[in-house]
């Protein structure tokens, strides 16, 4: 994947991730900042940092339960790990911190 390819690719996951997040019922602050970082507040003032890694391509999230990195796999951004995918996993992710269901898919 070229430059511009992973970025088409990592801007529209942040934006629907963006999108997840406006519509879910949970308490939680964002924000994209640069357009590279969107830092999601819970309502334990928690934290968890999603971030496109341009030098690799991937998307890093960072939680309290650990760091995960997400590479695109033609069909999906999939952990390079376990192979779970980005917007699952995050929802996952996002309910397991904030103690209530979060779920980001459409």
């Amino acid at each position: 994947m070229n430059e511009h390819e992973f970025n088409e690719l990592s801007e529209a996951v942040l934006r629907r991730i963006e999108a997840g997040l406006e519509r879910s019922a949970v308490d939680l602050d964002f924000e994209l900042i640069d357009d590279r970082v969107l830092e999601i507040e819970l309502p334990d003032r928690s934290k968890i940092i999603v971030t496109r890694n341009e030098a690799v391509r991937e998307i890093w999230v960072a939680a309290r339960s650990g760091g995960f990195h997400y590479r695109w796999d033609g069909q999906a951004w999939r952990d390079t790990r376990g192979g779970d995918e980005l917007i699952g996993a995050l929802s996952r992710l996002l309910s397991s911190q904030a103690g209530e269901d979060v779920l980001l898919s459409d």
